[in-house]
């Protein structure tokens, strides 16, 4: 049975039991704490933490999941994977556990005619919790299952939460017997290789408190009301029902490695080194096109980061296996055939997945040569100082600058002999982590501990948004947080967080800046307004501090925002969309929208494109956009379902999480797109766009920057007393700028030529004399010396070479030169080869002067280079290298 047809034979046996199929979230996570959706319950904890109300009392769904921690384990093993698709059935306060169980048996064991899988009963083990004699009696009792077949297992197997305060309950594990070729008898309390997991009931009846680990917590009590979560893992099942060894070898997989096998001339099975390498191109490569097809674009943080390691990781793979050119398209385009059979937007989106991951694949090729260079002299610093390990940040380096892979790192140092401080990569990664996500977490939460936000929410119910019509309005405080504690009021001087029942100011979102603007109180208190959030669905957070007066929860205020603050970033969003509509006229549909934010009178726009936007579009762009301005196009808002926004055509956020009701902002007929912001009214409201230019912001993502309204005009006024300025410099018309300055930058570049030409003929000139000054030490000719400040490191080491092969005669020569450019020490030191077999190389020289100047260097054996941060110290140095000499040779 086919993957796609074990999804849908999935939804349509639960469908047909009263369950409401909801479609996959995507795999970008709604929630601050999460970087990708790992678990199928992820987009229904809104639900199970009663925060939103759920669209039914029982649902289903096929959950796209993504989990990186053992990244380095996928390939090494065939049980670890990154992307999987996790099969649940839920119950929001309906049935519990003999609904859930018995479900769960008939749909594995249920013939194929009647709509289950087939699954011989025989080879099925139940686990239970400890002390969950319910669920033990329902398998036993209700089911039939035999009592030598039901296990007993603690709290680390068979008991779920959150890892926080909250929800949890015991766990009934399904595991599938396969056979002795795999283990051991005796259940999976024994060996779960042969007893494989396949799917997870947890029967959320209990709440616990604080506490470490999945073991160490109390439980607090029974929950009002009892939820089901139930958990299975698709490709489990696939490998079950297609009679594989592992998942790498059903169907989404083996192709994958199969079109691998192709491309590089190995035969999968034949060797263990291969077959991990072939593993890890399978794996990673469906999970590339899942999170571009997601809209996750390759980057240096977050999600990004994911992306990009996998893909790198990837590619790194096919050239061990012996790929030499291109194999991205040819790999992906497998994947989107396979895995649109199930998600069939892969396909639809197949040229944007293509162009995102052909441009990662073109960066990284480039940035492999580069890298190699960086790590040669790495290792060759390393080498010449005496180490044996490369240091942490120097593979930090190669990662964050050049995207080279850890494993990458460790590879190729080993192969020079050297391992890697992994602990020190690992820290600084972890410090860049730990920064972006506090960074996260502050702006969306302002620190606060989010069930007070829930606890406003569960109370008061979420906040009404006015602002779509009005810029004012009274409202009433129905929560209040002082430096992030719920506080029954506040007084002057204090930072607040505010929640109201009704509000005019808009939070951010969609890339809008949010609101700011004062709260007024009947006493005369004012607070002020400096930023909205949305930590919690529903609830708007207003920050600021607190004017004059005293504040309290349950007074009634006036709260009303900045006008022309609003104005102007109502104006950007809204230039925000044609930009969006143009760049795609353009470019195509692969100019997606990546990013944006939009503030008072700029915005600024992230999209899709694998090279720079040339400037002649760029300007079509502009002169298209400003068109439409002129037009006077009604700009109009409707609210419809997510079902008619799509026949409509409306364009929809790479990212964004979308209700069953959206919001559709059209202007005119020239563009369409889901949006929660505020806009104008009609195009001509903006008066004017100017798009300053674009920029590469990652791998295959571009920028635009660009002025709105006044904002704009102001721009184009100074441009324009600037050309009068630069047209009253050069004596000529406007048109005529480009074309003189040019003329006179090139001759100011002819007349640094010859600068140069002289100085560099100067500083060979003092070769002759520089040989005749050799001392004689021990019968190596020794030339020191310091040469003019200013000479550059390639003009010295020019005059260090050419006075060394100035020294004739076969005589063991040492030539190092001094001088001193920006205020700092330099040396070149050359050696020749009858000096090398006397055992002075040009290194240890160089890093004998280098610690005399205070500084460091290294080098080959003929030649090297150091600096340091004492000029002063410029004799000592070279009477060390005397030293040196005189004891080496």
């Amino acid at each position: 049975m086919e993957s796609a047809e074990i999804r849908r034979r999935w939804l349509s046996f639960f469908e047909e039991r009263g369950h409401t199929a909801v479609p996959s979230a995507s795999l970008i996570a709604d929630d601050p704490t999460l970087l990708l959706v790992p678990a199928g319950m992820v987009p229904f904890k809104p639900y199970f933490l009663g925060e939103v109300k759920p669209p039914a009392p029982r649902v289903t769904s096929v959950q796209k999941c993504v989990r990186t921690p053992d990244i380095e384990e996928v390939g090494k093993t065939t049980r670890h994977g990154t992307f999987f698709q996790m099969c649940g059935n839920f119950s929001f306060g309906d049935y519990f556990k003999e609904g859930a169980i018995q479900l769960a048996w008939e749909a594995l064991t249920n013939s194929v005619e009647d709509g289950g899988y087939g699954l011989d009963p025989e080879k099925l083990w139940i686990t239970v919790y400890l002390d969950d004699d319910e669920a033990e009696a329902i398998w036993r009792d209700k089911i039939g299952v035999p009592a030598e077949r039901i296990q007993r297992l603690g709290k680390k197997d068979n008991f779920w939460s959150m890892g926080v305060p909250g929800p949890c309950g015991p766990c009934s594990e399904i595991n599938y017997d396969r056979g002795p070729e795999f283990g051991v008898e005796g259940g999976p309390a024994v060996n779960d290789e042969r007893y494989v997991e396949i799917w997870n009931l947890v029967f959320m009846q209990y709440e616990r408190g604080a506490g470490d680990g999945k073991e160490d917590f109390p439980i607090l009590g029974d929950l009002p009301s009892k939820n089901i979560d139930t958990g299975l893992g698709l490709e489990r099942l696939a490998m079950i029902l297609q009679g594989v060894q592992n998942m790498y070898e059903t169907d989404t997989l083996r192709v994958v490695m199969d079109k691998a096998t192709e491309l590089t001339g190995v035969r999968y099975g034949a060797e263990n080194g291969t077959d991990v390498s072939l593993r890890v191109v399978a794996d990673h490569i469906r999970t590339s096109v899942m999170l571009i097809g997601d809209g996750v674009t390759p980057g240096n943080e977050g999600r990004g980061y994911v992306l990009r390691r996998i893909m790198r990781r990837a590619i790194r793979n096919m050239r061990l296996l012996g790929a030499t050119g291109t194999v991205v398209k040819d790999l992906i385009d497998v994947v989107i055939d396979t895995m649109g059979q199930q998600y069939p937007e892969l396909i639809t989106d197949r040229k944007r997945i293509e162009t995102v991951a052909l441009a990662e694949e073109a960066a990284f090729l480039k940035a492999l040569k580069g890298g190699t260079n960086i790590l040669e002299t790495a290792v060759t610093e390393t080498k010449a100082a005496g180490g044996r390990v490369l240091a942490g940040d120097k593979a930090f380096l190669l990662h964050d600058t050049w995207g080279f892979p850890i494993d990458l790192t460790l590879e190729m140092a080993a192969e020079q002999g050297l391992s890697v401080d992994e602990d020190g990569f690992r820290r600084l990664m972890q410090e860049q982590r730990d920064k972006a996500k506090a960074d996260a977490r502050a702006k969306k939460t302002g620190h606060a501990d989010l069930s007070a936000y829930r606890e406003v929410a569960d109370t008061a119910g979420a906040t009404e948004f006015t602002g779509y019509a009005s810029l004012a309005g009274e409202s009433t405080i129905v929560g209040l947080l002082v430096d992030g504690v719920p506080s029954p009021a506040a007084t002057e001087g204090d930072e607040v967080e505010v929640v109201l029942d009704r509000t005019p100011f808009y939070a951010e979102g969609g890339g809008q800046l949010a609101d700011t603007g004062r709260i007024r109180l009947d006493t005369g208190a004012v607070i002020e307004v400096r930023d909205v959030q949305k930590p919690v669905p529903g609830v708007h957070v207003h920050k600021g501090v607190v004017q004059v007066g005293e504040v309290t929860v349950g007074a009634p205020v006036f709260a009303s925002i900045d006008a022309t603050r609003r104005r102007a970033i109502a104006r950007a969003h809204s230039a925000t969309h044609l930009t969006h509509q143009a760049l795609r006229d353009a470019l195509g549909p692969t100019a997606a929208q990546a990013g944006s934010e939009n503030s008072p009178g700029r915005f600024r726009f992230d999209f899709g494109s694998p090279a720079a936007v040339p400037g002649t579009v760029l300007t079509d762009v502009e002169q298209r956009i400003n068109e439409v301005l002129s037009r006077e196009l009604d700009v109009q808002a409707e609210v419809m379902s997510i079902d008619e926004a799509k026949k409509q055509g409306a364009i929809a956020e790479f990212g964004e999480k979308y209700g069953e009701r959206v919001r559709v902002v059209t202007i005119g007929d020239f563009s369409k797109e889901l949006c929660g912001g505020t806009h104008v009214g009609n195009t001509a409201q903006l008066g004017l766009v100017k798009l300053l230019g674009e920029s590469s912001i990652g791998s295959g993502v571009r920028r635009i920057e660009a002025l709105v309204g006044v904002d704009a005009y102001n721009f184009l006024a100074k441009e324009h007393t600037v050309v009068a300025q630069l047209q009253e410099l050069v004596k000529g018309r406007a048109e005529e700028l480009p074309e003189k300055i040019a003329g006179m930058l090139g001759k100011l570049k002819d007349a640094e030529k010859e600068i140069e030409k002289f100085r560099a003929e100067k500083v060979l000139a003092a070769a002759a004399g520089l040989v005749e000054s050799a001392k004689d030490v021990r019968g190596v000719a020794l030339v020191t010396g310091q040469v003019p400040d200013g000479t550059s490191a390639d003009d010295l080491r020019k005059l260090v070479l050419d006075v060394r092969g100035r020294i004739q005669g076969g005589r063991p020569a040492v030539v190092a030169l001094f001088t001193t450019a920006n205020g700092r020490p330099l040396t070149v030191i050359a050696t020749n080869e009858a000096a090398r077999e006397r055992g002075l190389k040009a290194g240890d020289l160089v890093r004998t002067a280098a610690k005399t100047l205070g500084g460091g260097g290294g080098g080959k054996p003929d030649v090297a280079q150091g600096g340091g941060t004492n000029p002063a110290a410029i004799g000592d140095a070279v009477a060390a290298i005397e030293r040196l000499v005189n004891e080496t040779a």
